[in-house]
C-alpha cells in the first residue's frame, strides 16, 4: 500500500516538475520582435502560407506595383523584389498602387490591392479602385485575373480585405472620404470655430464577393462610420484630425476582419494616415456583415509619446500567428522620432480576453 502511494507521489511529482519545465521552456522560446522592423511599408499584411512561410507586402518599396518580403520566423526577412507590375499598356490600373493584401485559395495565390482606375471619363482627382492579381506561388509574378476591378461603386474605394466562409466570400473596404461631405455634429463645431467648411468622411463596406472574384452579389452593406455627435464615446479618438485642425476629413478605414469562437471582428483605422493621431480601433458582430458594435475599449492601437515612447502614427493593420500556432500578432505600420516620416512596420502580441476585448500589446520599440 505505501508503494502505491509513493509511486502515485511519485508520478505525480514528475507531473508537476515536467509541466514546470515546459512552461519554463516555452517561455524562453516566446518570439521576440525587433521593432520597427527594417522594412518601409504602409498598410503591411502578412499571409502565413501552407508551406509554413510568412510572405509581407504592402504600400511603397516600387513604383506602380508591390514588392514583398519572405521569413520563416518572422525576425529575419528575405527581400523577394517586385511581384506585380502596374502602369502597363494593358492593365486597368495607372498609379496609387495601396493597401495589398495577399490570400491563398484551391492551390492559388490572390492579390487584392487598390489603384487609379485608367477609366476616368470626369477626371476625378481620386478614382480608386479594387482589383486582384493572381499567381501559381507567393513571390510571383501576379498578373491580373480581370482587364477591370472587381466592382465600380460609382465613387473611390480603398482598402479590400476578405473573408472566407462557408464557401462564401466576403469583401470589405472603405469608401473614400473624396466628394462625400456629411453633416454631424463635429462638423457643426469646425464650421463655428472657423477651421472648415465642411467635414469630408469615408466609411467600411461589406459585401458578398462572387466565389470567382468577378463581381459582387447584393448591394453593399455600410458598416461603421464616425460618430454623429459628439458625445458619443468613438467621437473623441475618430475626430482627432479635425480637432487638431489637421485635415477636414474624418477616416474610417484599413479594416480587417476575424472570428474568434462566435464573434466577428473588424478592426479598422481613424484619422489622417499621414498624421501622428492615425490610431486602430475595433468592433463586434455575430455575423459577417453586422450589425457591429464599437467597443468600449477603443483605441486598442495609438500612439505613444505622451507615455514617453517614439511612435505616432500607428495604424492600418493586418494579423497573423505566430510560429507557435497560437499566438495572434498585430502587424501594422507607425513612425518613429528616428525613422521620420517614412511609415515602418510593427509586429506585437494581441489577444482576446476572457470576456471578448480585444487588447494590442504595443506600440513596442526595441533599444538599440
Amino acid at each position: 500500500m505505501k508503494q502505491n502511494c509513493f509511486h502515485n507521489f511519485s508520478l505525480i511529482l514528475l507531473f508537476l516538475l515536467t509541466t514546470f519545465f515546459t512552461a519554463c521552456q516555452s517561455e524562453k522560446k516566446q518570439l521576440k520582435i525587433e521593432n520597427p522592423l527594417p522594412v518601409e511599408f504602409g498598410d503591411p499584411y502578412i499571409l502565413k502560407a501552407s508551406d509554413g512561410m510568412y510572405y509581407m507586402i504592402g504600400t511603397g518599396g516600387v513604383k506602380d506595383g508591390f514588392k514583398m518580403y519572405s521569413s520563416a520566423d518572422l525576425k529575419s526577412w528575405k527581400d523577394e523584389g517586385r511581384i506585380y507590375q502596374g502602369n502597363t499598356s494593358d492593365s486597368w490600373n495607372t498609379a496609387n498602387f495601396w493597401a495589398p493584401e495577399l490570400y491563398e485559395k484551391d492551390g492559388n495565390f490572390y492579390l487584392l490591392f487598390s489603384a487609379d482606375w485608367r477609366e476616368n471619363p470626369t477626371n476625378e482627382l481620386e478614382n480608386f479602385r479594387i482589383g486582384v492579381a493572381v499567381a501559381d506561388n507567393p513571390t510571383g509574378p501576379y498578373t491580373d485575373l480581370f482587364d477591370r476591378p472587381i466592382f465600380d461603386p460609382g465613387y473611390p474605394v480603398i482598402d479590400g480585405n476578405l473573408w472566407f466562409e462557408n464557401d462564401k466570400v466576403y469583401l470589405y473596404y472603405s469608401r473614400c472620404c473624396y466628394k462625400n461631405p456629411v453633416e454631424s455634429e463635429v462638423a457643426d463645431w469646425a464650421r463655428e470655430k472657423g477651421m472648415f467648411d465642411e467635414i469630408e468622411e469615408s466609411w467600411v463596406y461589406g459585401v458578398e464577393l462572387q466565389p470567382d472574384f468577378s463581381g459582387i452579389i447584393g448591394e453593399p452593406k455600410l458598416l461603421l462610420r464616425p460618430p454623429l455627435k459628439m458625445d458619443d464615446q468613438q467621437a473623441e479618438w475618430e475626430s482627432r484630425s479635425v480637432t487638431s485642425g489637421e485635415v477636414n476629413r474624418r477616416w474610417t478605414e484599413g479594416s480587417y476582419l476575424f472570428k474568434n469562437e462566435d464573434t466577428y471582428y473588424i478592426m479598422y483605422s481613424a484619422n489622417y494616415f499621414g498624421g501622428k493621431n492615425y490610431a486602430v480601433g475595433y468592433a463586434t458582430s455575430d455575423s459577417p456583415l453586422g450589425l457591429f458594435q464599437k467597443a468600449d475599449n477603443n483605441p486598442v492601437l495609438q500612439k505613444n509619446v505622451e507615455q514617453g515612447g517614439i511612435v505616432t502614427g500607428t495604424g492600418h493593420n493586418s494579423v497573423t500567428v505566430a510560429p507557435d500556432g497560437k499566438t495572434m500578432l498585430c502587424v501594422y505600420h507607425g513612425r518613429t522620432s528616428e525613422t521620420g516620416e517614412e511609415r515602418v512596420v510593427f509586429i506585437d502580441p494581441m489577444e482576446i480576453t476572457a470576456d471578448g476585448k480585444l487588447v494590442v500589446h504595443g506600440p513596442t520599440t526595441t533599444q538599440k
